[in-house]
């Protein structure tokens, strides 16, 4: 983000002092604050978000509030409910409000959902996306319920939700299935645990079917499994991750037995999310009604959880 020159880091805050020192590594010239509060006090234009997700709800709110922009780590609410209520405090103070969903802003994925909404592969009716994580996250917090709101469909299936909405323009979904596991069990609902394996079935508004997994500690034979592939009636597109990494992605039209490259690496998609909405910032952007598709995305996360 601080590339674009777009933004300058006025100040960090962190509870966890070595946090903070590796922090002001990136940015010398910030201060150290004491707390949210002390951040809120110095007049910022712009707040960025990345603590655990139980909290990012009332710290965005707050921040909204006194009329700072927010940026914040995915998820933007543990439900329905905590994100609608912070896309109506942007709302009602005229802000800047964007989420941390970075894969929207890979090359790859770009182009996938040019093939898609330009109506080259024809009628596109079936998705599939898959988010598989050989490790699961290193935070205790993660694997609280009420801290979380959720295991790997809050930390990864949140991304395919996303992607498969947006590629498809947001069509609405009429129906959700899922079924959710814990350590190769059932996941009992109110047991205090939270699902590192997730199968979902999405049905769309108009008549497509998008289907979903993902999971943590899964034996991938590798670090990563990531895939997002749209099925149409002349040609498919597909989004995948090349030597089972985090980083690197390509993207390909596939007709039949044949594939055509679309995108490859390299393409440093990192950080272009936080930067779009700096970027945004700069030239006095304010509150913009794309952020009601975060309600959308969190109240499909609800059904797939059953709430």
């Amino acid at each position: 983000m601080l590339a674009t020159g777009a933004v300058q880091a006025a100040a960090v805050a962190d509870p966890s002092p070595e946090m903070t020192v590796e922090a002001l590594k990136l940015a010398p010239d910030a201060e150290s604050a004491a707390s949210l509060d002390v951040l809120l006090d110095m007049g910022l234009d712009g707040l960025v978000i990345a603590t655990p997700s139980a909290l990012h709800a009332e710290q965005a709110i707050r921040a909204l509030e006194r009329g700072v922009a927010v940026f914040c780590q995915k998820p933007l609410g543990r439900t329905e409910a905590e994100t609608r209520a912070v896309v109506d405090a942007a709302r009602a103070a005229d802000r800047l409000l964007a989420v941390d969903l970075s894969y929207r802003f890979t090359e790859g994925m770009r182009r996938v959902r040019e093939q898609v909404r330009s109506g080259a592969l024809g009628r596109v009716f079936a998705a599939d996306l898959t988010f598989h994580n050989a490790y699961g996250p290193d935070k205790a917090w993660f694997y609280d319920p009420a801290l979380s709101g959720g295991g790997c469909v809050m930390d990864l299936g949140v991304h395919l939700v996303d992607l498969a909405l947006w590629t498809f323009d947001f069509p609405g979904v009429t129906g959700v299935r899922s079924r959710l596991y814990a350590a190769g069990e059932p996941l009992t609902p109110g047991g205090g645990r939270v699902e590192d394996y997730a199968v979902a079935e999405l049905d769309l508004a108009d008549g497509g079917v998008v289907r979903l997994a993902c999971s943590w500690k899964l034996q991938a034979g590798c670090e990563a499994v990531i895939e997002a592939a749209f099925h149409g009636l002349n040609g498919g597109a597909a989004f995948r991750n090349l030597g089972g990494g985090f980083y690197d992605f390509a993207a390909e039209l596939r007709r039949g037995t044949t594939r055509e490259p679309l995108a490859e690496p390299p393409d440093p998609w990192g950080g272009r999310a936080a930067a779009r909405w700096a970027e945004q910032l700069a030239v006095g952007a304010r509150f913009d009604p794309e952020a009601e598709r975060l309600v959308e995305v969190a109240g499909v996360l609800d059904r797939i959880y059953g709430r």
